[in-house]
Formats: C-alpha cells, structure tokens, sequence
C-alpha cells in the first residue's frame, strides 16, 4: 500500500533528519482495517523500540473532549452557545479590561474571546517550580486576567478552554473530567485514555518523553514525570494513537453528537498563522487544514512541556490517523515534516500537488 510507506518514511524524516527520539502512528481505514507503523526508541535509555500501542500525554488533544461535552450539552438545550460566560459563571471574567458579560461560549470554544494564555506565563518559569505542583483552573484563569490582551483577533489560549471546562461543571454538577469519562471514554471504550489528576506517573505501557534540559546544556532529558493539572481541561489527558482514532471516528462518525451541532462545531474561522500554520482554520475545538491532494482533514494537535507531540486527525473517505511523538519538533521545518505525516496517510503519492508551508 502507497500509504502505508508514505507513512513510514514520513515518521523516518522525523527520526532520522530531525532527531526525534521516537514516533509511532496508528491509521484506521473503513475499508483497510488498522495499520500501525513506528521508528525510533520509545526509551533513551534502555533502547526500547517506539510502540504505536504505547500511551501518552495528548495535550491539547484534550480540547477536542472537552468541547465535545460542552456541544453536547448545548445539544441538550443545557447551554446556549452565544450566551455571554457571565452568565454560567458570574463574576469569574472581570477586571484588567476582561469582561465575561462580553465574551461569549462560542467564543470561548473558537478562541476568539480575546483572553490571553496563561501558559505563556507559567511557562516563563523555571520548569522545576511548576513542574510537580498541582494547579486549580482558577488559579490560572486568574493569571491569564492579568497578562496584557492579545493583539489579534484569533489567539490560541488554553485559559478559553479552562473557562468552558468550569461551565460544563456548573451546567452538569460534575466535573469536567467525569463528564468526559461518563460521556466518552465510556461510550467508545477509550481504555488507554485517563485523567491523570496530580500523578506524575502515566500508567501502564508508555512512551518516554524529552524535553531540553532547562540548565542550558542543549541535551535531551527526561520529561515523562509531570504534574499536568497546568493543561486541566484544555490539556491533561493521557491516550493512545488507538483511542484518538476512537476518539475521532466516534466524533465524525455520530456517536457523540447529532449531525447539526457537528456542523456548529464545523463552522470554521481563520486561524493566526503564527500560532497555528498557513491555511489551517478553528471551528469549535476542531482544526481543519488542506491536504496536498487536495480535501481536508479536521482534528487538533497537542504538545506537552515535557516532550509528548499529538496529533489526531480524520480525512476524506472516513480515513484517520494518530500521530505520537516523545520529543516535540525544534524548528519550523521539523514541525511541517510532522504535519506532513497526515499527508503521507491520507494522499497517494501520485495525487500531491504543492501547497505553500509556513517556513522560517
């Protein structure tokens, strides 16, 4: 199958040309089954080999649950999309030029709130003074409110997501992280995929992850260990490529909401270039992005401080993949060859066309 070695040489570029420890990814195909293909070590030290059954830390693949839950809800007549946040959670928005009786759900779920990331500013930190501790959604709302705004209309910012997590939890009376177990995990039979709370650990099999040692000595260390409640709602969750397969075809596919609110979720704007890459756009948190061959693929991308990479995606045809890496890409181009996986599974190397990747 062209796809299938499109695929595998795709995740060699990565490994071989741009020192990415390991990189695994799952495709199911409704006609073709499940395939799987991996290179590199899911371990430094002992030399294990990348598994694409391993788990991992999916990052920002956590906004695609957690708004899921939030459409579901709105679905079930509970919350009204275009509703002002104040009106769920009065109060929580307010000061430093911040209103909440202006910022709409809708606009919590696209980005276009105006709410700064205040993962821009934990980040800033030295990394072993957050490293391990635990984080209260509040809490970091709260430090996003006094960054300055952003520039642009579009800004990519986990604090939308926190924000949408703590609604679900006024909406329903349960926390975000049991509304998606009882409303998704269950239902798909997403086995690998857990909120992982203050440990530090990932249960069972597991990549390793890298990161760069914060002492400046331009190694790789080891990040596996992290307290996420830093990424909560918009960021915490630990899967599989399998599950985020699941995941997405369960999506896509009906099972978690009816067609219409898909739509809504569908209903894209233009996405900053700087934050995310030329051409791709943001519906309700979904990416959707051009393939060379031509179509779209939607699905969303995360990235974790300690070195996973994710990324899950669903293409023409019912076709998805899942896409895992235990180092997070160092350069413009080594990010565009990690896109280009999708287009290794979902393009047949005949069909390509050049389409323009943001460079440095």
């Amino acid at each position: 199958m062209a796809a299938r070695g499109a695929l595998t040489a795709s995740l060699d570029t990565l490994v071989t040309r741009h020192g990415i420890a390991g990189a695994a990814a799952e495709v199911a195909d409704p006609e073709c089954g499940r395939w799987k293909a991996a290179r590199g070590v899911a371990d430094r030290d002992t030399g294990r080999p990348m598994n694409a059954d391993d788990r991992l830390r999916i990052g920002s693949v956590t906004k695609t649950f957690t708004v899921t839950v939030v459409v579901q809800l709105a679905a079930e007549g509970r919350i009204e999309l275009d509703a002002p946040v104040e009106r769920y959670l009065p109060g929580l928005i307010r000061g430093n030029g911040y209103d909440g009786r202006k910022i709409t759900v809708r606009q919590l779920l696209q980005h276009t709130s105006g709410l700064p990331d205040y993962v821009e500013a934990i980040a800033d930190r030295p990394v072993n003074d957050w490293r391990y501790r635990h984080f209260e959604p509040r809490e970091l709302i709260a430090t996003a409110l006094t960054m300055e705004r952003p520039a642009k209309k579009w800004h990519y910012a986990t604090t939308n997501t926190l924000v949408a997590g703590l609604i679900v939890e006024k909406v329903s009376g349960r926390g975000i992280e049991a509304e998606v177990s009882r409303r998704i995990l269950g239902p798909l039979g997403l086995r690998d995929t857990y909120w992982p709370g203050d440990a530090t650990r990932v249960r069972g099999a597991h990549s390793r992850s890298y990161f760069p040692d914060p002492g400046g000595s331009g190694r790789q260390v080891d990040g596996t260990e992290w307290n996420v409640t830093f990424g909560g709602a918009g960021g915490a969750l630990v899967s599989s490529p399998a599950d985020v397969n699941r995941f997405y075809q369960g999506l896509f596919g009906g099972k978690l909401v009816p067609a219409r609110w898909l739509a809504e979720m569908k209903r894209t704007v233009p996405a900053d270039p700087d934050r995310l890459w030329l051409g791709a756009r943001y519906g309700l948190g979904l990416v959707s992005s051009p393939l060379k061959c031509g179509g779209t693929w939607w699905g969303h991308g995360g990235t974790v401080p300690g070195g996973h990479r994710a990324l899950g995606a669903s293409g023409p045809g019912g076709r998805s993949i899942a896409i895992a890496l235990n180092q997070v890409p160092g350069t413009d181009k080594a990010e565009a060859d990690f896109r280009a996986v999708v287009d290794g599974a979902f393009c047949p190397t005949d069909r390509t066309h050049p389409f323009q990747e943001k460079t440095a």
